[in-house]
């Protein structure tokens, strides 16, 4: 096999070596057989490129195409045109795999289910990654790059993992890395010609990277260090406790177990509802049918974020399992709270495309087509395998719950277990949220009068106006702006008070959803883009998670919360019958004198709110704008950096040799190195075997160079035999000028693109990294004999 084959069989084996450790990622491993046989197609593609030859980039893009021909194949062959080449369908298809994908990994928890956009994820991942390693390593020539793709493969798998990326995978990667330069450096040393190692052994067989007369000693020296470094990358991080949460550190998270298990992250809901509320027209999402006598308290609930972490609310990872027949009773839901049992009919609009099931709370039954999974806790539908919400109909069963007032007041305090999840708040908090919580709620003697205060405080009694306008913001700094400036819509509203309530040590999550919408002439309810809400559940045991309505102009108050104060005995609670007209005027309910179309097409001073929902509180700080800026002028310079060295290294050169006092000899072989690394830019590589007077011509023969340049190349290789051999050198004149003519000669030589090349990746820039290691040499040179000396024993003889 020639060297460039060896090197090719490398790279495969390196880039199917690393993808390896993406297989905890998916509960099915049968993708790395997909992936790998796809690779081998797009290697046997670059090989015969090679073999034409091609051109290096040409064999390149010829890999890139076969490779989207490869994936369209496999998971797009109806959408593409003649079931192989890809066409519009084809790349509209792969972009909507690719999306389901991105949802599906932040749905689940490792290992997820072998999704089709989680497959088209990691093959097509590992097909880039082993294209960009084939490219670097074969094509161009240059094995030491290609390991960032492969790491990069490594600390995606390690990323997702939350950094339990076991010590196997690291060490296949490495091992495939490793491989690969060995492969380049005995390419290398071949084409310097066979060496001679000694008699060949003949009692064991010879492994590839062995010549007739035995293992190479570059090549044994790379085995050693391979294996040196290999030792240390896996024996440091495991004796130094601090970087066990690094790349080859902890246990992998989740415990998903895709099929009938699984798990559902961490994911914050509130973008979809950010987007939705920025719609510039209120679009229908959902049209319903009830059988329910009051509409007015007919949320419908999507998901319920019970995290605080100081940034933001988002909901808990959470287990998800099978819809059951009938689902399970409400939690802390007492049989002497009064409930109706209530129907509901619901048709999503073709357009509205989300993972989570909008129903009424507590749905007790679903009845729906689809793949939907069920997750306790928060009594939520989530889609699996790419589900979503996308013209579904479905019908609901639930529970109107009517708690009174005295049954709220003699609420019995929560478990323990539930209390402490659910009255955490994060250190960062500020102080105000709680001083404010306990001054507003001051005389109350039971939490729910505490929780009616603080909803009764927000929507009428503290001053606060309901505004789209205002920057959004879910965490702390965000919450104590608003309580400053009382200005904010029902992010601020929903996120504060459920702050305020668990500093009071009331359990307390945010709710996402809709408002009940509006009513049809046909007895249908229409909910739009504008009726996306926001609003908190305090948790009360006997009742369970109870809806609060702190914004105003938003939703309606429930009628258990009616009484702008509470009595101040439990005791002694007033109930307010069900009539419109017992309202308070003040209660945080639409006004009465808009009417109902015009507040849905907000002509009532209500906008929709057009700043996003679930930022992080004041927007980016300027030092992260500057550092994201000086990160983002460090990158744009990076590819800049051989030319703004060869530039610098040019200047010194010539200003030295120009300099009076120089040196004449160190002057004039400054000078022929600056011409040497000229030409070498220009594709002449130096050959230090010849005389300055072959160097001389070979630069003009090569460099195709006109009079003047030939004239200086050949003036300044006779000022260095001058100054090399001459009994009394004399200085050198114009030596300076004659590098710049030499410089102009072999620049007009050369076409527009290797005149670019040339100046901005010269091929001399790679004396930088000869510096580098021939410094890094003696210094380690220098600490191994210290070392040795250090360790040597003393000899019998001394004392």
């Amino acid at each position: 096999m020639s060297g460039r084959g060896r090197l090719a069989l490398c790279a495969f084996a390196a880039t199917v070596m690393a993808s390896c450790s993406l297989l905890p990622l998916v509960s099915r491993a049968t993708w790395i057989v997909q992936a790998a046989f796809l690779l081998a197609l797009q290697a046997g593609v670059g090989a015969l490129a090679r073999r034409v030859p091609l051109a290096r980039p040409l064999t390149v893009l010829v890999q890139a195409a076969v490779t989207l021909v490869l994936l369209t194949l496999v998971f797009a062959r109806e959408q593409a045109l003649l079931g192989l080449l890809p066409g519009p369908e084809a790349f509209e298809h792969l972009s909507q795999l690719l999306q389901q994908g991105a949802d599906d990994v932040s749905r689940y928890t490792i290992p997820a289910p072998a999704t089709d956009g989680i497959r088209l994820m990691v093959v097509g991942g590992t097909l880039t990654i082993g294209l960009a390693v084939d490219a670097l390593a074969v094509t161009f020539r240059s094995a030491a790059p290609a390991g960032l793709p492969l790491l990069a493969l490594y600390s995606v798998a390690a990323g997702l993992s939350d950094g339990g990326a076991s010590w196997l995978w690291f060490l296949l990667a490495a091992a495939g890395y490793l491989l690969l330069l060995l492969a380049e450096g005995r390419d290398r040393l071949a084409q310097w010609g066979r060496m001679f190692g000694g008699a060949a052994r003949s009692d064991r067989p010879q492994s590839p990277f062995e010549s007739d007369s035995g293992p190479l000693a570059p090549v044994r020296t790379g085995r050693r260090i391979g294996a040196l470094a290999l030792g240390i990358a896996l024996v440091i991080p495991a004796a130094l406790p601090a970087m066990g949460t690094g790349l080859l550190g902890g246990a992998g998270g989740g415990s998903g177990e895709g099929g009938s298990g699984g798990t559902i992250s961490a994911v914050n809901p509130l973008v979809s509802l950010q987007n939705s509320l920025n719609q510039p027209e209120d679009r229908e999402v959902l049209r319903y049918r009830t059988n329910a006598q009051d509409t007015q308290d007919l949320y419908l609930r999507i998901v319920a974020l019970d995290q605080f972490d100081g940034a933001s609310w988002k909901s808990s990872e959470r287990k998800i399992k099978d819809v059951p027949d009938v689902l399970p009773q409400p939690e802390g839901l007492s049989p002497a709270v009064g409930t109706a049992e209530i129907r509901t009919s619901v048709s999503a609009a073709g357009w509205y495309n989300q993972n989570w099931l909008p129903m009424p709370y507590p749905a007790t039954k679903v009845d729906i087509d689809g793949h939907w999974r069920f997750e306790p806790v928060g009594r939520t539908l989530v889609g699996d395998r790419g589900q979503t919400t996308e013209g579904v109909q479905y019908q609901v069963s639930s529970l109107q719950v009517r708690p009174t007032a005295d049954q709220l007041a003699a609420a019995q305090p929560p478990s323990p277990a539930l209390l402490q999840e659910y009255t955490k708040v994060p250190q960062t908090l500020p102080r105000i949220v709680n001083t404010t919580a306990r001054k507003v709620t001051k005389g109350a003697t039971t939490d729910y009068q505490r929780a009616v205060m603080l909803q009764d405080w927000f929507a009428v009694k503290g001053g606060f106006t309901y505004d789209t306008q205002v920057e959004s913001g879910s965490g702390t700094e965000a919450i104590a702006r608003f309580l400053k400036d009382k200005q904010g819509f029902c992010v601020h509203f929903s996120f504060t008070m459920a702050a305020m309530a668990r500093t009071l040590r009331i359990p307390a999550r945010v709710a996402v959803g809709f408002t009940p919408g509006e009513p049809r002439s046909d007895g249908t309810m229409s909910v739009g883009l504008r009726d996306a809400h926001a609003w908190p559940e305090l948790y009360f045991e006997g009742v369970g998670w109870t809806r609060f309505e702190p914004t105003p102009s938003r939703g309606s108050a429930p009628d258990y919360t009616r009484p702008t104060t509470p009595s101040g005995s439990p005791s002694n609670p007033v109930r307010p019958s069900d009539g419109p007209s017992t309202r308070p005027s003040a209660a945080p309910t639409p006004s009465s004198s808009c009417p109902a179309q015009l507040r849905k097409q907000n002509e009532c001073g209500e906008v929709a709110p057009a700043a996003p929902l679930g930022g992080d509180d004041d927007g980016t700080p300027l030092g992260t704008v500057a550092a994201v800026a000086l990160g983002a002028l460090a990158l744009l310079a990076l590819p800049l950096l051989p030319w703004l060295w060869r530039v610098r290294v040019r200047s010194r050169r010539l200003a030295r040799a120009a300099h009076p006092d120089a040196d004449p000899v160190t002057g004039t072989l400054t000078v022929w190195r600056e011409v040497i690394d000229t030409a070498w830019d220009h594709g002449i590589a130096p050959d230090d075997s010849l005389t300055p007077r072959k160097a001389a011509a070979r630069m003009v023969r090569l460099g195709r160079l006109d009079a003047v340049a030939a004239e200086s190349v050949h003036r300044v290789a006779s000022a260095v035999e001058q100054v090399l051999y001459a009994p009394s050198p004399q200085p050198p004149t114009a030596l300076t000028e004659a590098a710049q003519e030499i410089r102009t000669g072999l620049r007009a030589s050369l076409t527009t693109w290797p005149r670019l090349r040339a100046a901005l990746a010269p091929r001399s820039a790679v004396r930088v990294a000869w510096a580098a290691s021939a410094k890094w040499e003696r210094t380690s040179s220098r600490a191994a004999t210290r070392l040795r000396g250090l360790v040597r024993r003393p000899t019998r003889g001394s004392a």
